[in-house]
Order: structure tokens, then sequence, then C-alpha cells
């Protein structure tokens, strides 16, 4: 068998013309040389090289054997650059803002936004013609319902949950589970997400497929009004054991699904377990005027108010939807810190209403976008969930209200920030999670503005790569 770095002693010689001089570009032993080179000529029967006074010349056999081992040697170079994990990699010649520039990255994070074009690194990047933004959170999901995709459209939310969902997912083994969050995973990568907040059953399987993929996710332990005391203090005990398989890419969190499945006694169970055990909570809220109504009848008050008597609110909370939230609410939400997803196609789609944005952004409140699960959306592309969001917003009459910019960040930095990730920004010391779009598309030009180009006319297929971590892993396509 021929050993690889047998064969790059071999091309060295040939290509330096001495043994004495492959030794030092190699770092080894001019001894070491010479056995290697014994041994490739045992191997292959016949004289590789000759000496001369002028060097080393190849002989015929060496000639043919160095042609094969230079295309061997330039397919394990790709191989490696391909797959193997480097700690540094350059982002060379890439869009930043205005500038043309080459990024360092360096253990996962940004370590210099200026480096010089020959920087040494494990990995060179070439992103001519590229730019690159920060990459996408998106803050409330369902991954595993990319089964549902197409299964029940058009219809009321109770009842396409109770009549169709919900007997759906009673079906559902944990193979299947693993089979819908492999879909998700892949779909959110290819268009730029590198992070989601899932809120589903058999969770470990999703957390095996986020493991395998590279990305981040903050996995919820779904808390519901029917599952009996056995089947909570399990998943409290598997809290209490979990250790993230990725080094950090992986969070869990406590994800009573809402007022309507979830009693006082257990939100207030959930609440206090989260806080013992530092996680986040995770709850829908206010999604539509039924859940209102209904709130109001079995509690004398709205969803925010209620939440908010039994001590569940703080900054702890990720509240998704809030649809139908009065000023007051709003008010509530901003003084305890309250982080909201905000799911404008689900909603849309479901007939839950129109997001109060002008309440929303005047609070002060953090808000931040979520695609909620496939089968109400029907996609998990939070870019044009930004698109959507912004346009939406304008509706009422205000084009001015969300602009791009502003809808960019609820995106990124807001979605990483509500989940403690040092990221969601392209700066020095952050973590490395970015997107590098093609500016040579036709979606992206002329290119005015990027950011404006990237939300309003773009679609997936301009992202090119995806760094999460400081790593590629995506897209797929």
């Amino acid at each position: 068998m021929i050993d690889n770095f047998r064969l790059r002693i071999f091309s060295a010689v040939a290509s330096l013309g001495s043994f004495t001089a492959a030794a030092k570009a190699l770092g080894i032993s001019q001894p070491a040389v010479s056995q290697n080179i014994a041994e490739l000529e045992k191997f292959a029967g016949a004289r590789l090289l000759r000496r001369s006074r002028g060097g080393v010349e190849l002989t015929a056999t060496g000639k043919r054997l160095l042609a094969r081992a230079e295309t061997v040697l330039h397919e394990c170079s790709k191989l490696e650059n391909d797959f193997h994990a480097p700690r540094t990699m350059l982002v060379k010649d890439v869009l930043l803002g205005s500038r043309q520039c080459s990024i360092l990255i360096k253990d996962g994070r940004f370590a210099d936004l200026d480096a010089p074009a020959e920087t040494p690194a494990d990995k060179v990047l070439d992103a001519s013609g590229l730019a690159m933004l920060p990459a996408l959170y998106n803050t409330h999901n369902h991954a595993a319902m990319t089964l549902m995709r197409g299964y029940a459209d058009d219809m009321p939310l109770e009842k396409w949950l109770e009549e169709y969902v919900w007997p759906f997912e009673d079906k559902l083994t944990p193979s299947d589970i693993r089979q819908g969050s492999d879909i998700a995973v892949d779909e959110m990568l290819s268009s730029g997400s590198v992070f989601f907040s899932d809120m589903y059953f058999d969770i470990e399987e999703t957390i095996k497929a986020v493991e395998e993929s590279g990305m981040r996710a903050a996995i919820g332990i779904t808390v519901m009004e029917n599952h009996s005391k056995s089947v909570e203090e399990q998943k409290m005990q598997y809290v209490r054991d979990w250790k993230d398989p990725t080094g950090g890419r992986i969070q869990l969190v406590m994800a009573p699904h809402s007022v309507y499945t979830v009693g006082p006694a257990k939100l207030k169970r959930s609440a206090a377990f989260a806080r013992r055990n530092g996680l986040r909570l995770h709850i829908h809220v206010a999604e539509t005027r039924t859940e209102v109504e209904n709130c109001i009848r079995d509690h004398g008050t709205t969803p925010v108010r209620y939440l908010d008597s039994l001590g569940f609110l703080g900054p702890d909370v990720i509240a998704a939807h809030c649809v139908h939230v009065d000023a007051e609410e709003w008010k509530i939400l901003s003084e305890r810190g309250v982080t909201v997803a905000h799911c404008p196609c689900s909603n849309m789609k479901l007939g839950s209403g129109r997001f109060p944005y002008e309440l929303a952004i005047s609070s002060g409140c953090r808000i931040t976008l979520g695609t909620d699960g496939v089968s109400s959306n029907n996609n998990l592309d939070l870019r044009e969930e930004m698109k959507f969001a912004a346009l939406l917003a304008k509706v009422a009459g205000d084009p001015s209200l969300l602009p791009a910019a502003e809808v960019f960040r609820w995106a990124t930095r807001n979605g990483a920030e509500a989940f403690g990730i040092d990221a969601g920004e392209i700066a020095r010391g952050k973590l490395a999670d970015a997107v590098l779009v093609d500016l040579g598309r036709s979606s992206m030009q002329p290119c005015h503005n990027l950011l404006s180009n990237f939300v309003y006319s773009a679609d997936s297929s301009v992202i090119r790569h995806v760094i999460c971590n400081g790593q590629i892993v995506g897209p797929s396509r």
C-alpha cells in the first residue's frame, strides 16, 4: 500500500531536484527521505529517481508515478480542505458593508476584519464577488412538522390543530421525527439560518440532527397538561442529566405549549424548574382571537395579563406570536424583558390577524422572527419571513414602518441576543456565524443597498455559503 505522505516526499524530491531540499521543505531528516524513496522503489519494483551531478532526475517509471501521484495528492488536498474542520479560516476578498476585505476566523470567532490577503490559515475561502452578512436566527419553529408540508392547508387554527395536526402527530415515531428534523435542518441551512428554537417531541432525534449538521438550536422540552406526572418527571430528569454533545451549539429550554393546553399549576412548575436550572422558557401567546376570548372566559383576563399574574413572564421568556396584545400588555411585556417571536407567514396563513407592529415597536420590546412550523407556513426560509414582516407592517398605511435594516436586525442580532448567543453581527470577537451572498445573481443587481436587496428582492438561491461557529455548514444544494 502506498502511503500518502510517502507520495508527498516523492513529489517534493521530484519538484525540488534534491533529497536535502525536500527534507528541509517537509521538516524531516534526509535519511528519512532516502528511506521512503527506497520503499517506494521497492513497491514499484523499479528505480524511480536517478542521481546526477545536477541533482536528481526522474526515470521513465518515476515520471509515470509522479503524474499519478500529483493527481492523488491534489484530490487528497481537496478532500482535506472540504471536510477538515479548520481552526482558522481566511475569507478572502469579500464585501463587508461597502468595502472589500479579507476576514480571518479563528477558533469559531471573527479574529480580524481587515486581515492581510496572504494571512496563513487552515482553510482559505475565495469570496470574490460575494458579500458577507450575519446569519439568521429562527426563534420559533416545530422542525419535524416538515412532514406535514401541504397536509392541512387553508383552515382555522383550532380546526387545523384538533382535527388534523394532533391526530397526525399521535402516529409519529422517533424515526419519523428524525427524518422531519433532517429535512428542516437542510432547508434552514440552505436559506441562511444557523439557529432555530424548537418545540416538539422525541427531542433526542432533533438533537442528533442538529449535532450532525453543525448548526445551533434551542431544543424545547414540550409541556402539555395531558402529560402524566411520570412523563413530566422523566423530562425534568432528562434536563438534569443532559450534556450538550456539541460543546456549546445546543441549549435546552422549557416549552409549555400555551395557556390553552397547560394549566396554571403546570405553568408555574415549568417556570420555576426552568429558572432553577438556568433554562429559558418558550411559549405560544395570544396567537388568535379565540385564544384570547377563551382565556378571558376561563381565567378572567387576557393571556399576557394571566401569565404575568402567575409570575411566568421575565427576561428568560420567548413568547411566540403575540398577535392580539393591547398597548397595556405590550408595556407589561417590555417591562418584564420578554422577547416576542413574530411569525408573519404563519399568522397570515392561519388567518390569525395582523401583528400590531406599531404597538410592538413603540413598546421597546425585543422582537425576533420565526417561521413557525412548515405545516402553517409552508417553508422555513427566514429570509422570506423578513420580507413578509416588513410588507405586512406597511399595509396599514405607513410605508416607513419597519424598514429593511430594522427587520434584518430582528432576524439576526435580536434573535442571537434572545438566546444568549454572542453573535448576530460581523464584529471582531463575535462568534463567526455568517452567510456569503452571491452579488452576481440578477436579484442582487444593481446593488444600491445590500440589505434592501437581501430583504426585498433576493431568494435563498443567492446564498453561496453558510458559516456557523467558524465552519462552513451549508447550503447543500
